[in-house]
């Protein structure tokens, strides 16, 4: 044990104490070696280098490898992979056939690509852009949740026999999920704390922010516990435990029942993330301006129509932000559905199956999953960055 912890300290404190020193070295050079104006052009370029080195060896180069990689095949032949071109990108979409509701989906989400970019030119305060957006999620949304229904009912008819399709229909339902109830957590707790007395506030943040010092792999752990399941003898988990105990009714395999196993996991990513959502809206309703709360109540405004109508609007911005920043999240989740299911029992998530193809030798297709997730994520990381500039643009 002491030569695992003895190496690791010697790694951080090289690390910590190497990069502290470069930086001292390099200040020390600007300033009191080089020339003033010359010092004043490097030293920029002193701090922003050793950044742009370490993303470009462990970011850029192994994300463009990656590309390469996914146009290669994956086995080997006559000593090396041969070059496949997009035969990999059609295996993983089409699988046996692409799913006819999986193309309703594509195009869903091109429609909802044109509307929000054609809104979003609209002048500011343009109710007709508000009215697209509304009725465009609202039709889709309908749809989305249909489809859900029908796949439930019959079982295989959206992911068909493609287990790529099947690893995108489970991150549709972490997206559609996740997000929005860690939000929806996070927001009311920051309104129902902001109403205790500072001490308890604090408690009370605290207690829910908490699991956020827990990593993934820890929280995993943590929840394989609540849903341990034991066939003799007394039940260990606790939720197999109140079950047993309290309604005297069969223990259930939470993490085998196709029927909410993904559920199951959904609610450990709700956990760690609703504590995110809680600091950040809560420092967003307390920056909203009391004159504007108290003129709505003299206006005779209830406190559901001041939250609605008055609170909520003045922190928009900051909930598409967290909305956005947890969902990009979700689609790289991996650590949960690793450790507790490893895909089993239609758990498969698009990042788990890279993992497997990856450890299987099949890096052709696991370079395509990896493209596949880049591409699903760039679109959130522009509405994130487009919102801090309006966040700035009006400070």
């Amino acid at each position: 044990m002491g030569g695992p912890l003895l190496r690791a300290l010697v790694i951080i404190i090289i690390g910590v104490g190497g990069a502290a020193a470069f930086y001292w070295v390099g200040n020390f050079v600007t300033e009191r070696v080089m020339p003033k104006e010359a010092g004043e052009r490097v030293r920029p370029y002193v701090f922003i280098l050793p950044a742009l080195f370490v993303v470009t060896v462990y970011l850029l180069y192994p994300m463009i490898d990656t590309v390469r990689r996914s146009f290669y095949g994956d086995r080997f032949v006559d000593g090396e992979r041969p070059f496949v071109g997009l035969d990999n990108y059609a295996d993983a979409i089409t699988g046996d056939g692409i799913p006819p509701i999986a193309i309703i989906l594509a195009v869903a989400a091109i429609v909802i690509g044109v509307v929000v970019g054609i809104t979003n030119r609209m002048p500011p305060g343009d109710a007709r852009g508000a009215r697209m957006r509304t009725w465009t999620f609202a039709v889709l949304g309908l749809g989305l949740l249909a489809t859900f229904v029908v796949n439930v009912v019959d079982e295989g008819v959206l992911t068909g026999d493609s287990p790529v399709w099947a690893a995108i229909y489970n991150n549709v339902l972490w997206i559609l999920v996740v997000p929005s109830g860690a939000v929806a957590i996070g927001l009311l707790v920051a309104v129902l704390a902001d109403r205790l007395p500072p001490r308890l506030e604090n408690i009370s943040k605290s207690m829910i922010f908490m699991p956020m010092a827990i990593s993934f792999v820890g929280a995993s752990v943590v929840w394989q516990l609540v849903y341990a399941i034991e066939t003799t003898g007394d039940q260990t988990g606790i939720l197999n435990a109140i079950v047993v105990n309290l309604f005297n009714a069969e223990p259930i395999a939470w993490l085998e029942r196709e029927a909410f196993n993904d559920f199951a996991l959904m609610v450990i990513m709700i956990w760690l993330q609703a504590g995110f959502a809680m600091v950040l809206l809560s420092a967003a309703i307390k920056s909203v301006p009391e004159d504007t709360i108290e003129a709505a109540r003299i206006d005779g405004a209830n406190e559901w129509q001041v939250f609605w109508r008055v609170v909520v609007p003045q922190i928009r911005s900051t909930i598409v932000v967290v909305l956005t920043t947890i969902l990009i999240t979700v689609l790289k989740v991996f650590d949960i559905v690793r450790v507790l299911t490893n895909g089993r029992d239609d758990t498969q998530v698009v990042a788990n199956l890279f993992f497997t193809n990856f450890e299987n030798g099949a890096y052709g297709s696991a370079g395509v999953l990896v493209v596949l997730l880049v591409l699903a994520t760039i679109p959130f990381m522009l509405i994130n960055v487009k919102r801090f500039r309006e966040q700035e643009a009006s400070r």
